[in-house]
Order: C-alpha cells, then sequence, then structure tokens
C-alpha cells in the first residue's frame, strides 16, 4: 500500500509516503507509532508545563482539568489506532502460524532423511511422516476457518486477548498426543501382517499409554479449572482483568501487567521438560502413545496445583484506606469544602495492564452522587495521578455539605467499597 498514486479508500499517508490506514499489517503498525510518538510529545511538553494556554495560568484547578481534557482525546486517539494495530496483527499471524507448522513438516522430512543414511528407510518413518502432514492439514483448516482471530492460535488466546498458559500447555500435549495416535493409525493402515496389527493396538492399552493419555487428561482439567476461577473472580469483582491489545509470546510467562510471574514460569518449564522427554520416547518408540514414568506424571500434577492456587489468590478487590485533604504547601489545616482536592489512599486503583493513558483516564471517584474522572497529571516518563495507591481528585461543586460516601470505579469497571467523609460549608 505505499505505492505511487492516491492511497485506496482514501487511506492516509505519514511523511515520506508511508502508509498508516489502519487497514493494513504494515499501515495499523506506523499509524500506531506515529500516535504515540504524538502522545509521548503531547505529555512531556505539558509535563515541562508548555502549551498551557494562558488565559488558564491563573488557576491551577483549570489548567490540571484542561491539561486531563487533552491528554484524555489524545489517548482515545492512540487507543483506537492500537486497536486497528491488533486487528491487523490477528489478520497476518494467522500467515506465521502456517509457516511454523509446515516449516515443522519440512524439519521433520529432513531430519528422518538424514537418521535413514545408513539405517535405511522404515514404515515408520513413512507413518511419522504422513502423520505431521496429517496433523499440519488439519491445523491449516483451523487457522482459516479463525483467520481473523489469529488463525491457529486463536483457540489459545483468552477472552483478554492475552495467550493463555494452560490453554498453550494443554494444546502442545494434545498435539503430542493426537501425533502419537495419527501415526499408530497411518501404521495400521499400511500394516499388513495380523501380527503387527494386533502388537499396534496392544500399544493403547492403559498399560502402555495411560501414563500420556493421564498427564493430557490433567492439563486439560487444569486449563478447564483455570478458566472457571477467572471467570467467577472476575464477575464477582475479586480479579480485574483488563483487556489488551493483542496478544504477545510473552504473555505466557508474565502476568496481566507485563511482571514475570513464577507461577506461570514454573508451569510452562515443568511441562516443557515433561513434553520433551515424552517426545524423545515417541521417538525411539513410534508404535505407541510415550510411556511416562508415574513420577513425571506427579511432577505435572504438583506444577498445575502451584499454578491453579495462584490463580486462586492472586488479585483482590480494589480498597479505600483513607481520604484526606491535600494540603498544599504553605496552606492551613482546614476541613474538606467544596473546590477542595481530596487524596484517596488505598490499593488496587489501577488494575494490572491498565497502566495505558486510555485506561488511566477511565478512572472515576463517585463523591456522593457527583462522578468525577481522575485527572491525569503528566509528568516526565508517565503520570503522577492515577496510581495504584492514591488517587487525587477535587471536590465539585454539586457535592451537598455533610457526611458523603466516596467510591473508586478503577478501569476494570469494580467499585471500591463506600468511604465516608464529612464535607463542609
Amino acid at each position: 500500500m505505499a505505492g505511487t498514486g492516491e492511497p485506496e479508500g482514501g487511506a492516509e499517508r505519514a511523511d515520506g509516503d508511508e502508509c498508516r490506514c489502519g487497514r493494513c499489517p504494515h499501515g495499523a503498525r506506523a499509524g500506531h507509532r506515529q500516535a504515540v510518538a504524538a502522545f509521548v510529545a503531547l505529555r512531556e511538553d505539558f509535563a515541562a508545563g508548555r502549551g498551557v494556554p494562558a488565559g488558564l495560568a491563573h488557576s491551577a484547578g483549570a489548567a490540571r482539568q484542561w491539561v486531563s481534557d487533552e491528554l484524555t482525546l489524545s489517548a482515545r486517539e492512540l487507543a483506537r489506532r492500537g486497536a486497528a494495530e491488533g486487528v491487523a496483527w490477528l489478520n497476518a499471524v494467522r500467515w506465521r502460524t502456517l509457516l511454523v507448522v509446515w516449516g515443522a513438516v519440512v524439519a521433520l522430512l529432513v531430519g528422518e532423511a538424514l537418521t535413514a543414511i545408513g539405517a535405511g528407510w522404515t514404515a515408520f518413518r513413512t507413518a511419522g511422516l504422513l502423520a505431521a502432514v496429517l496433523l499440519a492439514l488439519g491445523l491449516t483448516a483451523a487457522a482459516w476457518l479463525h483467520r481473523s482471530h489469529g488463525g491457529a492460535l486463536a483457540p489459545l488466546i483468552g477472552e483478554d486477548g492475552r495467550l493463555s498458559t494452560s490453554r498453550t500447555v494443554a494444546a502442545a500435549w494434545a498435539a503430542v498426543v493426537l501425533y502419537a495416535v495419527l501415526i499408530m493409525a497411518v501404521r495400521l493402515a499400511i500394516a499388513s501382517a495380523p501380527d503387527e496389527r494386533h502388537r499396534l493396538l496392544g500399544g493403547l492399552a492403559l498399560a502402555h499409554s495411560g501414563t500420556a493419555l493421564g498427564l493430557l487428561g490433567l492439563v486439560c482439567g487444569v486449563a478447564v479449572l483455570a478458566y472457571g476461577l477467572v471467570a467467577v473472580r472476575v464477575r464477582t469483582g475479586w480479579l480485574q482483568k483488563v483487556p489488551a491489545e493483542r496478544p504477545r509470546g510473552a504473555d505466557l510467562l508474565t502476568d496481566d501487567a507485563g511482571r514475570g510471574s513464577f507461577l506461570d514460569v514454573q508451569y510452562v518449564l515443568v511441562n516443557a521438560a515433561v513434553l520433551a522427554f515424552a517426545l524423545v520416547r515417541l521417538a525411539g518408540q513410534p508404535g505407541q502413545p510415550p510411556r511416562l514414568p508415574w513420577g513425571l506424571v506427579a511432577l505435572a500434577g504438583v506444577s498445575g496445583t502451584a499454578y491453579l492456587a495462584g490463580k486462586l489468590v492472586t488479585g483482590g478487590r480494589p480498597v479505600i484506606l483513607s481520604v484526606v485533604r491535600a494540603r498544599e504547601m504553605g496552606d492551613l489545616a482546614a476541613p474538606v469544602r467544596t473546590g477542595d482536592d481530596i487524596e484517596i489512599r488505598g490499593a488496587g486503583f489501577v488494575p494490572p495492564g491498565a497502566t495505558t493513558p486510555d485506561r488511566l483516564a477511565r478512572t472515576v471517584v463517585r463523591i456522593g452522587a457527583v462522578h468525577v474522572p481522575v485527572p491525569l497529571v503528566p509528568v516526565a516518563g508517565g503520570f503522577a495521578n492515577p496510581t495504584d495507591g492514591v488517587l487525587t481528585v477535587p471536590v465539585p461543586v454539586d457535592v451537598e455539605p455533610g457526611r458523603v460516601e466516596v467510591r473508586v470505579v478503577t478501569a476494570a469497571g469494580v467499585e471500591t467499597a463506600a468511604f465516608p467523609i464529612d464535607v463542609v460549608d
């Protein structure tokens, strides 16, 4: 789309004839980068005291509100560009998943050809290659059906737009077990001797396949329970979930805020190690599902239990611990009046993953019956307000004097319990 002439459908172009239409992966990426640069420049200017109209300079509150409104408008454009990039990325990533899948088939072919030198080509090598082709065809069909949702990655993406660790682990085990079964099916189809058929069918007995099937059931159970735990805790407000712009590979090892998660890392590493052991056993005995020691199954069970325990205790409702009058230097001690700033102290005001400007701008404080958007206060490299533990908002003149209740509504839509304060005339 970066050719000469007018862009199709009125597509936008940046300097240097760079497409930033938002409809193709390159244009969406370029448009998002431009929006990020514009927002950062605006925020840094405001943080340095530049760009505020002279007519507002006499009122700190009015200037702060004007700056917050301008940043909120720019943040909305940034969010729109980010969402467009996420959609374009999902449309394009299906081709990358197919390249990985068919690249693995080619790698298997090359590996079998190299190992067949001297040993000769066997029926199990043919069965392994055909099984890989059948599995790749199935994944290709799934990628086409979900072509606008990430292709083959679509079943691994959670409702929050992130790659699900439990689903990915379960899908890896399902692929290995299915590949082993397909090898046996192909080998059974080309086998001619009754004794050989009987031996192949015997490989499916629980004495041989019980551990692999048990481990598959274990990781699938962990995926189902993890989904149920998260869904219930989100609906009850005990877990704050904010959707991501698009899935990333790092989601498998991090929490919603992008920080490394020990429970996710150990679950992925333990299952990766056991899966590698299973693949080695499958390569040595392709006529049956990989037979694993029960000790490895127990290890995976302990890892899955720890992972689920983390899902059960992670997060929590936002809470207000105290509300005080925000005092400027030189002010006298006084009660809270309309027009004053109040400082709300607590925890959980900014949910994990809600540190983007558009999410921060969605934080609201309810003072009595009045909803007050929390103003964005820029500083170099970020924002001083709102933060996870402290919010500063003005008390509107519409608030009636007397005892009123203060509540915080986070970007995830979760509301805190009421905290009473006294507002005087």
